[in-house]
Formats: structure tokens, C-alpha cells, sequence
């Protein structure tokens, strides 16, 4: 297959929220204790809530940036690409890269929303999560009808309000939530615990997936404070691995056979190993511990639940079918540092030599189109939808790589700590 002919949806990409995405959204009592944007005396800007200072870090929004600038140093909207927060920019972005369509992880209220769910006030926190959820769907989603795969963001300090808004989000056509890979480090009850039954209840009800991303506990893996920022970004994915086995052991998809998770930005070439891990688990230990599906083995049990992603992982796709075909997903990850963008055919094709055009489609776009209910069709011709077509309406869109530097760093990024970032992105 050509790259002109791909059809590609991603399912992981982000967002830096707008300053006014709040401006008349949240009741007239919480209007002066909105989130907000302010301006700090070194020229970033930073979200401001609950008396928490969140900067907009560096990494997250290189794309269009040569690499030498990228870092972690809070930024300014200023020193961003447009599209990394206005919706008509992100669309021109997206047709020059010939990406039909999106789902936009946030970016400030952290990828499981534990910035409200600390907000003391749990009237005004979820004031908040609803706000938000009706800026993504109805403004950021709805601007532009069957580009975007809507996805909202939990209530997570109460199950059964969770569970009502999934509910809700649903009822306008969102059918992705985000959620933390572990509850337990945030100080919530385990996947192990009843506690969210409600919440897996609503998402089977309503055929909605649980989205799960890298960092969305809060807590990355690494080794030491002093080791390398280069180890943290290696073990990235080993986060996912742990909340893919922490679930999959867990009683979740014993008891809803019917839920479906999703695993975003953690690649796919460690599967394989981890499925035959699970099953040689199961085979050596279930007589002890307990553990039963019914006949069916842990790998089997993975592929009814799980779906995965991948930006360029030419191992996980050369061993597509040992992880499932029906199961695998491609993202863009734009406009974080890890980004394909703006050649992701080019770069998505090197990971997909020898491999049918049937399975390809199921990759690029129809897995992706079934797991999220998520019909791009019915918005525009399906010959419309190519990397080619899209291409060809962005003629002229400035996709160039340039500097975005306004001259306010003087550290360079080499050799740089876990601990040296922490101190840097909250100076």
C-alpha cells in the first residue's frame, strides 16, 4: 500500500487546553474560582487552580520544533505550534499529515483529571469535570463533526458519579474515558476493590472504553532521581505493562465480560512476551492462587479486552498475530516529543513492510472504528478520508520545521536528571 492511500485514525494524541475554554461554562458561583491561564514573570504561561500552579511543560508540545529545542522548561502558547490548542489550526495540521482522525488526551488536569479530584470542594471539582467534558465534546469535537473520537474525563473521587457521567457523555456521543492506570497510587481503592463497580457497570452499559495512558497515575517508572531523563522515557511503557497485568489479574473481566480498555502510548512490541508470561503464570500458579477464566487462558482473556497502540514499532507489528490483529491500533501522538507528525504514513509504512493491505486497514483505521463506535463515514466520502485526499485540501499549510525559541533558555537539555526536570518544570 501507498502512503497516499492509508486511511489513518489516531488514537493518541493531546491537546493543551485553550485559556478561555472555561468562559461560560461552569455556574455563576464558581466563575471567579475557575481554572485560568496566567502569564509568569519568566514568560510562560501556567494553569492556575485550587491554588496549584500547572506549567504547560516544554515536551508536550514540541511538534513542529527541531529537536535541539526540545525540553522540559514550562512554555508559553506563544512558543507553541497553533494547533496544539486551537481546534481550526489542529485540523489544518491534521490534513497536511493526512490524518483523518483524532482522540485528544488532556494535557493540564492531568490524564485522569486528579487535578479537580484534589479540589476540596467536590461541588465545584465536578462543575469542573463536566465543564470540560462539554468543551471537548460540544467545541474542541463538535467543530469539526467525524473528525474527532470525543473522550471525557472520569469523576474520579466517587464511583457512582463517575458512572452518571459516563452516563451523560455518552447520551452526546462520547464513548472514551480517560482514567488512571492505578487508582492505589493516587490514594483511591485498587482495581481490585468493588469500590468502581458502578463506573465498569456505566461503561459496559453505554459501550464505552476505558482509556488508559502512560503517566496517568502520576508516577512514571524510573530507577533513581538522579538517573538520566533518557531511562524514565525508555521504561515508559512499562507503566502500561503494569496496568495491564494489574487489570487483567484483577476480578474486572471475570465479572464484566463485556468491558473493553484500552492501552495508549505504550507501544506494542513487548506483547507477545507478555502474553506467553501471563499464560505460563496461569499454568504454574492458578492452582494456588485462585485464579480462573473459565476455561480460557490469560492471553485469550488480553485479546477480549484489550487494545493496543503503537506510533512506529516495527517488532510489535512483525508480530501482529501473536498479540491479535483485531487488537492493535496506530497513534500519532501529536504534539508530545514522540511524534510522528507531520509524515506519520511515511514513518507508519516502515513499520509495515511485507504486511497485508487487509491487515493494515484493520490497523490504521477500522480496529480503531469498531472499539470506539467512531464512524468518520458518515461525515465524509470514504474517498475523501485518504492521506492523499486530506494532503491535497492543506496544499500550502506551513508544516516546516522552525525554531519556537524566544531566546528565554540558557540550560541546554544534555545529561539531564529525573530529578533536575522536576525542579525545572515547577520553578
Amino acid at each position: 500500500m501507498q502512503a497516499d492511500d492509508l486511511i489513518l485514525i489516531s488514537v493518541d494524541d493531546h491537546l493543551v487546553e485553550p485559556p478561555n475554554m472555561f468562559d461560560g461554562r461552569l455556574p455563576a458561583k464558581f466563575k471567579d474560582q475557575a481554572p485560568k491561564v496566567v502569564r509568569q514573570q519568566d514568560g510562560s504561561d501556567v494553569w492556575t487552580f485550587n491554588g496549584a500552579v500547572i506549567p504547560n511543560v516544554g515536551l508536550n508540545a514540541v511538534a513542529g520544533r527541531p529537536k535541539e529545542e526540545y525540553g522540559v522548561e514550562p512554555t508559553a502558547f506563544d512558543e507553541m505550534r497553533p494547533g496544539c490548542y486551537d481546534i481550526h489550526e489542529r485540523i489544518k495540521d491534521m490534513n497536511a499529515a493526512g490524518i483523518l482522525g483524532s482522540m485528544c488526551f488532556p494535557s493540564f488536569p492531568g490524564f485522569s483529571a486528579r487535578l479537580f479530584a484534589a479540589c476540596e470542594d467536590k461541588e465545584l471539582a465536578l462543575a469542573v469535570v463536566q465543564a470540560y467534558n462539554d468543551w471537548h465534546i460540544d467545541e474542541w469535537c463538535g467543530a469539526y463533526p467525524g473528525r474527532f473520537i470525543p473522550m471525557a474525563l472520569p469523576v474520579l473521587w466517587d464511583p457512582e458519579l463517575a458512572a452518571a457521567e459516563v452516563r451523560r457523555v455518552a447520551a452526546k456521543g462520547c464513548h472514551s474515558l480517560t482514567f488512571t492506570e492505578n487508582p492505589a497510587t493516587l490514594g483511591y481503592p485498587s482495581f481490585h476493590s468493588p469500590h468502581w463497580d458502578p463506573l465498569w457497570r456505566a461503561l459496559v452499559e453505554t459501550n464505552t472504553v476505558l482509556s488508559i495512558h502512560l503517566g496517568s497515575s502520576g508516577k512514571l517508572a524510573v530507577t533513581a532521581p538522579d538517573a538520566p531523563m533518557d531511562v524514565m522515557i525508555t521504561l515508559q511503557p512499562m507503566n502500561i505493562c503494569q496496568a495491564a497485568s494489574d487489570l487483567l489479574w484483577s476480578r474486572i473481566p471475570k465479572e464484566y465480560p463485556d468491558i473493553r480498555i484500552a492501552l495508549s502510548e505504550g507501544g506494542i512490541g513487548w506483547i507477545p512476551y507478555f502474553l506467553e508470561r501471563l499464560d505460563r503464570t496461569y499454568d504454574m500458579h492458578h492452582l494456588w492462587t485462585g485464579q480462573n477464566f473459565g476455561g480460557r487462558l490469560p492471553s485469550e482473556v488480553f485479546r477480549q479486552h484489550f487494545l493496543t497502540c503503537f506510533i512506529e514499532d516495527p517488532v510489535g507489528v512483525e508480530l501482529r498475530h501473536r498479540i491479535g490483529i483485531d487488537n492493535i491500533t496506530w497513534e500519532c501522538d501529536y504534539p508530545h516529543s514522540d511524534s510522528s507528525w507531520p509524515y506519520p504514513a511515511e514513518d507508519l509504512l516502515r513499520s509495515c513492510d511485507g504486511v497485508s493491505d487487509e491487515d493494515i486497514n484493520k490497523i490504521t483505521y477500522e480496529n480503531a472504528m469498531r472499539w470506539y463506535s467512531y464512524d468518520p463515514f458518515a461525515h465524509r466520502p470514504k474517498e475523501r478520508c485518504t492521506v492523499g485526499a486530506l494532503r491535497a485540501e492543506a496544499a500550502g499549510h506551513d508544516i516546516s520545521i522552525r525554531s519556537f525559541d524566544k531566546g528565554r533558555y540558557e540550560i541546554r537539555h544534555e545529561g539531564i536528571s529525573l530529578g533536575e526536570m522536576q525542579a525545572r518544570a515547577t520553578a
